[in-house]
């Protein structure tokens, strides 16, 4: 017994100086990843209707070094975001015949993984990586360990002068980089409930989607929904640049003073943002909106203990709460109990819970 617990320690020794590694540089994956969306290469190796691309054919077409590009594209195959056909000799800075011949026989194809890093793609996640790993979002990570002392103000304020939206709504840039990263989750998980629980939209005819941003939720919901009238509800400076749709009545205004009326609201990715009883005074507003007889309020969010029968997100959830100490005031990721007690507190006499395959749960309350 003696022995084998020595021979444990001994390997979770072992595996710590390994792991260890991964703390120290764990900015690298986002900064790699950001450098290849930003190169393109997802995109390009989409466009070649699964053919696979030679480096030198690669490097080409971007206008990259073959040398710089090849470490770039080793480092991400060796975490499975790009795959390499065959393996070749490698691709060095000397320009010799035969370093010539070995970048040409390198070869590389797309994966699920980097389809996602694909701007145009129908699932892309770009827009989210370019937006958490811009400087702006950034920064404030450096002061989370002041976040944690008591009285500390949030590190974006401290970073930005000012808290995350009031900077969105001085930096058109950065609003649209928000923007763009919503509009990319919200076709993600819109089309996972309306594969999941499309029972959730029957009976609805009118809906109003709160903090909805540009209306892409609403856009992609009416296209399997076309009975739903829309209205995509947000603030002044995020609603005039919405494109326009059939369908959809963009509305600007406050949705802590009121909510346009509607048979149901939607609300997706607002309340972690804010503290218990900011998003109880939110719900309050969305439930005096609707009818209270027939009407609902429906919850996309993350619930951190309600990922599913595998767990598989439950890190994502957790990594998310983070996201919140770093750039929000009082936002946080809450447990289905913490779900529960805000809704209690706003009216709400009941409310259901349904995993769906996205990192948010579905919550319908009803008042």
């Amino acid at each position: 017994m003696v022995e084998e617990k020595i021979k444990k320690e001994a390997e979770e020794e072992a595996q710590a100086q390994v792991d260890i590694w991964k703390y120290v540089f764990g900015f690298t994956e986002m900064a790699v990843v950001k450098c290849a969306i930003e190169l393109g290469i997802p995109d390009f190796l989409e466009g070649q209707d699964g053919q696979a691309m030679t480096l030198d054919g690669l490097s080409a077409a971007l206008g990259c070094s073959p040398s710089s590009l090849y470490r770039i594209m080793r480092f991400l195959t060796n975490r499975g975001i790009f795959r390499q056909v065959n393996q070749g000799l490698g691709c060095s800075s000397q320009n010799s015949t035969s370093n010539a011949i070995a970048c040409s026989s390198i070869t590389y194809v797309q994966t699920p993984l980097s389809r996602l890093l694909a701007r145009n793609g129908e699932k892309s996640m770009a827009a989210i990586v370019l937006l958490e790993s811009s400087p702006v979002m950034l920064s404030p990570w450096l002061g989370l360990g002041r976040r944690v002392l008591a009285n500390s103000p949030p590190p974006f304020d401290t970073y930005h002068g000012q808290d995350v939206w009031s900077y969105a709504q001085n930096n058109p840039a950065h609003s649209k980089l928000i923007n763009d990263a919503m509009a990319c989750d919200a076709r993600v998980a819109v089309s996972a409930m309306i594969n999941g629980c499309p029972q959730v939209f029957e009976g609805i005819s009118s809906l109003v989607d709160v903090g909805g941003g540009d209306g892409t939720a609403l856009r992609t919901l009416l296209k399997a929904c076309p009975w739903i009238r829309g209205i995509n509800f947000d603030l002044p400076h995020v609603v005039s640049v919405a494109p326009r749709s059939d369908g959809v009545e963009h509305v600007g205004g406050d949705m802590f003073h009121s909510v346009p009326n509607a048979d149901a609201a939607f609300i997706m990715w607002v309340l972690h943002d804010w503290g218990d009883d900011e998003c109880i005074s939110i719900l309050m507003n969305c439930k005096e909106a609707i009818p209270q007889d027939t009407g609902k309020v429906i919850i996309v969010e993350a619930v951190i203990d309600h990922e599913g029968g595998d767990g598989k997100l439950k890190d994502v959830g957790l990594m998310l709460d983070m996201v919140m100490m770093a750039h929000t005031t009082t936002g946080k990721e809450r447990t289905s109990e913490e779900w529960a007690h805000i809704l209690n507190k706003a009216g709400f006499s009941r409310h259901t819970m349904t995993h769906i395959q996205a990192v948010q749960s579905v919550i319908e309350a009803y008042p």
